[in-house]
């Protein structure tokens, strides 16, 4: 059955794979895909995901910028830009409500996406309206997806119930580090001059390499460390999906990893988000809408 799913995002540089390939799949599947922003405005996506200007060595420089290299394989692929410029088009998309203006009850389900730029990102991960919403489709026992930073945001929203992370007693998985820390030193040669671009959040003074990554925060919010869960060693695929060189398709899901705990699904990168929305578009056919 049809399902209305809530789509929050950041005013900018929310990551644009995650975002447009899961309302691709959702709506062709069926369901009606709804958006939300800070201030009701519809949002952009992280610009250099897009065009790849901006990750080269000569990236800083003002006409050279716009001649990508290394900046065309780091960004969103093809099938990814092309769900873009599908979804920015979208009456839904282009109508968002406002953050403050949700009520959860009118939504099915709720949908994450992530993005890693720290400009646009952290106000979706630190605002209090968002995980309070997140708290509430938990708590009424919803169907929950979130990918890559989007996990963050569920780990850091508190049950009204128990007090404790939404995700406290969950299986599940995020960004790995071994992701974030690899994307992490390609820009400390490709973007010497903002070598942290793929850094939401750093290190302060005392605490070890990694205690901010999307894995660590995640995993201290869990009820057991082995609650975050990685691609096993025994997986046949394991190097294709945990190179970060192959991406998931609609007909190809060997690269992806998600994880189902029951209302709950997750997956890493964009490298999964095919697969990430297709599972989930599967999860929404066995629950009844509201209204």
């Amino acid at each position: 059955m049809a399902a209305r799913v809530l789509v929050p995002l950041p005013a900018r540089d929310f990551d644009p794979s995650e975002a447009a390939v899961s309302w691709l799949v959702l709506a062709r599947a069926g369901h009606t895909v709804l958006f939300a922003t800070p201030d009701g405005r519809p949002a952009a996506a992280d610009d250099m995901m897009l065009t790849g200007r901006g990750l080269d060595p000569w990236g800083a420089i003002p006409l050279l910028r716009n001649l990508p290299l290394i900046g065309l394989l780091m960004r969103a692929n093809r099938d990814a830009r092309t769900a873009y410029a599908a979804m920015t088009a979208d009456p839904n998309y282009l109508a968002p409500r406002r953050w403050d203006a949700i009520d959860p009850a009118e939504y099915d389900a709720l949908l994450l996406p992530g993005g890693h730029r720290a400009r646009g990102m952290r106000e979706y991960l630190e605002s209090e309206t968002l995980q309070n919403i997140v708290a509430d489709c938990f708590d009424a026992a919803k169907p929950v997806a979130a990918i890559c930073h989007g996990v963050l945001l569920a780990a850091r929203s508190r049950s009204k119930r128990t007090g404790q992370s939404v995700l406290r007693g969950y299986r599940t998985t995020a960004l790995t580090w071994a992701f974030e820390n690899s994307a992490w030193s390609v820009a400390r040669i490709t973007r010497f001059w903002d070598p942290d671009y793929y850094r939401t959040y750093l290190e302060q003074a005392g605490q070890p390499k990694g205690f901010m990554s999307v894995q660590q925060e995640v995993t201290r919010a869990l009820a057991r460390a082995e609650d975050f869960c990685d691609v096993p060693r025994t997986d046949p695929h394991f190097r294709r999906k945990t190179s970060g060189l192959e991406r998931d398709t609609l007909d190809n899901a060997t690269p992806a990893f998600v994880v189902r705990d029951r209302n709950y699904l997750s997956a890493r990168w964009p490298g999964d988000a095919h697969t990430f929305a297709k599972t989930f578009a599967g999860m929404l056919t066995q629950q009844r809408p509201v209204g």
